[in-house]
């Protein structure tokens, strides 16, 4: 509901809110050009009377001095029968130049408050405020349930680029887009009614004056009781008026002056209506306050990169609603599939399934969570494949489901297999499919097989998943999840560095460039825009298609694209095609690639300590984040290997880099030769030291197999319990990261 809640209004009110708030932008630059150009002295030093006195020794035939909230000071006046109107000093009443209102600023305020509509347009552009309010705080929802809390709001966001441009500039924006929505929204309810305008009673209009000759303005009291900054417009008596008095309309109050005795005739002091209309109508202009001015619009500004991402990320999520072909009834299926899913991805993966079981003869009836029947006449198992959703909560397809278990009183001898989909990178990893699995084993439940998961929606990890589902059945299963890819680009391999023949662990850094790009050999070379190759950074991912296989093997890279090379660190596994595939590749020849954007993985642009913690091949990445280090922040590398004669990765290149600074510290283990040590072995003697970097804000960034993550994440729970701290708490702050396979 709150999905809907958030798209139909942004779809509805895109146009609309794009014309308002760019042309507010461009009205929030006057208050800042205005203040620029004016002159303001400091509270309490000029009076409105020793003003006045100065205006008048330069426009004997002043009729009416205003003061913007901007502190632009206006006098209008008659001069040789001909009015006009002049900015002045306040420091000696002297002009500076005609005021003449921007025509351009005219129309784009009109433009801004009713589309140049007149009435229908203010209700259009209220209407329109209105739905910011309510995209604002429906998207601020929805973005902390999806990263597990409002104090989870401000951590790194995976996703596609349209959804990153979509939540990142909305975020940085949310409290200036609420208020000027909310102000806005305030305002042209003040149009039409619906609240209060803050209009009061005008002072009492005198009756009679005390007849005497006028005093000098600047010896007037009720003047030199008015500080200027107070002033918003004094209004001189008509010449030769023997009735006539001064008006004075101030910050506080207005009222009418003698102008003879210059005291108060009659005064009303401003009410609290009056003075939160008075500080809304700021807070929306900027008027008075022309930093905040700038600051909202710079938060409008993000506004129509929201209106355009935020309609083609509803577009793809529409065209990738499922489409199951041969679907057969629920009564009717052999194997039913259960699905829970917030933006689609999940059902790719069930479809893969659906057709693979309907491709071994048994008919398949594949549906939502939340269309979870008491009784499926013909099933002979069920499969549940669940995404998790912010905080371990049930996604859309799926927000039913438990409630509906609860109700089936007869516990059902259909034997059940939970899939779980997730992203090791949040502390509930997969944590609505572990309460499916709870709730399912709490009614006794059969199982076909116990509770799995897949960690970034691994194709591999999926295909490994099918072939055990058809060994409980008895057939021969492989489902084949094919997301769909960018277009690929062609690499040549330029070099290869092979290393751990010695230890029976092939492994090779492989330096690949663009075909018809040559490079010596040695460390990669800086070739900036002209190497060929797409953007990429050290941490982001590259996609290869080995021959022969429709699913994509994902390699950290090790590389910038700035370096003019994209380098890889890829270990052979026996039968691993594509591993296989690229230990037996020739330097000279092509392999298809695509990147991928890891954005999440890399070290934070501060100057606090960063500790990468690797094994094997994950020391790619981390070379590649010390590569770049020619800032020489602080660096400390630990990682984990067999041999250092046989597979000292890069061993070379980090002497290198300790010798020039951009590696503090070198910490390897190598378990055939150091007594059967890991890398978390030397994580655990240096307990004291990675203490002291964690308080001083380290960073740590993991790369590597999940046995080792896990074996790291245990040590350093251990190392910093005295911290008062865990892994949890870094993971939230955004100071621990891994890439895990």
């Amino acid at each position: 509901m709150l999905r809907q809640l958030h798209s139909l209004p942004g779809l509805i009110a895109s146009l609309f809110a794009i014309v308002l708030t760019v042309t507010g932008a461009v009205l929030s630059l006057n208050p800042a050009l205005e203040r620029a150009g004016t002159a303001v002295p400091d509270a309490g030093q000029i009076s409105v009377a020793k003003l006045a006195g100065r205006v008048a020794q330069h426009y004997p035939g002043a009729e009416q001095i205003e003061r913007t909230p901007s502190g632009t000071l206006i006098v209008y006046y008659t001069r040789d029968n001909q009015v006009g109107a002049d900015r002045v000093d306040p420091r000696n009443g002297q002009a500076i130049a005609a005021y003449e209102p921007s025509q351009f600023s005219r129309w784009v305020k009109n433009l801004h408050r009713s589309l140049l509509l007149d009435t229908p347009g203010r209700a259009a552009a209220g209407t329109a405020a209105l739905a910011i309010v309510v995209l604002a705080i429906s998207g601020a929802t929805l973005l902390m349930t999806r990263l597990g809390g409002w104090r989870q709001l401000l951590r790194p966001v995976r996703g596609s680029l349209s959804q990153r441009l979509h939540i990142e500039p909305g975020r940085a924006a949310l409290l200036g887009l609420l208020l000027s929505a909310l102000t806005g929204t305030y305002l042209s309810a003040t149009t039409f009614g619906l609240a209060p305008e803050g209009m009061e009673a005008e002072p009492d209009f005198p009756l009679e004056v005390s007849g005497g000759t006028p005093a000098a303005i600047d010896t007037l009291t009720a003047l030199k009781a008015t500080d200027l900054s107070d002033l918003q417009e004094l209004v001189y008596p008509y010449p030769g008026d023997p009735t006539g008095t001064y008006s004075l309309n101030t910050d506080q109050g207005a009222g009418y002056i003698d102008p003879a005795s210059g005291e108060w005739l009659s005064y009303q002091p401003h009410g609290t209506t009056h003075r939160l209309h008075e500080l809304i109508y700021r807070l929306h202009t900027g008027e008075g306050f022309w930093w905040l001015g700038l600051t909202l619009g710079l938060a409008a500004l993000t506004v129509p990169v929201m209106a355009v991402t935020g309609p083609l990320i509803w577009w793809k999520r529409q065209r990738s609603k499922p489409r199951i072909a041969a679907n057969s009834r629920p009564n009717a299926a052999d194997s039913v599939v259960l699905v829970g899913s917030e933006s689609n991805t999940t059902w790719g993966f069930a479809r893969a399934l659906h057709d693979s079981l309907t491709s071994a003869g048994q008919r398949v009836h594949t549906a939502p969570m939340n269309q979870l029947a008491p009784h499926y006449r013909s099933a002979k198992q069920l499969f549940i494949l669940t995404a998790t959703y912010g905080n371990g909560k049930a996604p859309a397809s799926a927000s039913r489901f438990l409630a509906r278990l609860k109700k089936i009183t007869k516990t059902p001898e259909l034997p059940v297999a939970v899939l779980g989909f997730g992203d090791q990178q949040f502390p509930h990893f997969c944590g609505f499919a572990k309460d499916v699995e709870v709730a399912l084993t709490a009614r006794n439940w059969p199982r076909l097989l116990p509770l799995d998961t897949i960690d970034r929606q691994s194709a591999q990890a999926f295909a490994r998943w099918g072939h055990a589902v058809g060994k409980a059945l008895g057939i021969d299963l492989t489902p084949v999840h094919t997301p769909v890819h960018p277009r690929t680009t062609a690499l040549k391999l330029a070099e290869r560095i092979d290393y751990g023949a010695d230890v029976h662990a092939p492994t090779a850094v492989l330096r690949f460039t663009a075909p018809g790009g040559g490079r010596k050999s040695g460390l990669p070379s800086r070739l900036p825009g002209r190497s060929g190759l797409p953007h990429f950074e050290a941490g982001d991912l590259v996609g290869i298609l080995p021959p022969g296989s429709p699913v994509p093997r994902f390699y950290s890279l090790a590389s910038a694209s700035k370096d003019g090379v994209l380098e890889i660190c890829v270990r052979q596994h026996p039968g691993g095609l594509c591993s296989n595939f690229l230990h037996a590749l020739p330097v000279g020849d092509t392999i298809d690639t695509f990147i991928q954007p890891n954005p999440d993985f890399r070290p934070a642009s501060s100057k606090a300590p960063v500790v990468l913690i690797g094994a094997g091949t994950g020391i790619g990445p981390l070379v590649g984040f010390i590569r770049r280090n020619r800032a020489h922040h602080p660096m400390h590398l630990y990682w984990g290997g067999r041999n250092p004669q046989s597979d000292f990765l890069y061993e070379t290149e980090l002497n290198a880099y300790l010798a020039d600074r951009r590696l503090t510290e070198l910490n390897a283990a190598f378990s055939r030769v150091d007594e059967g040590a890991y890398v978390q072995d030397r994580i655990a003697v240096d307990g004291v030291e990675l203490r002291r970097l964690i308080e001083k804000g380290a960073q740590i960034l993991v790369c590597g197999g999940r046995d080792m993550a896990a074996s790291v994440l245990a040590t350093l729970n251990e190392v910093i319990a005295p911290l008062g701290m865990d892994v949890a708490t870094l993971k939230a702050q955004g100071r621990y990261r891994e890439d895990v396979y």
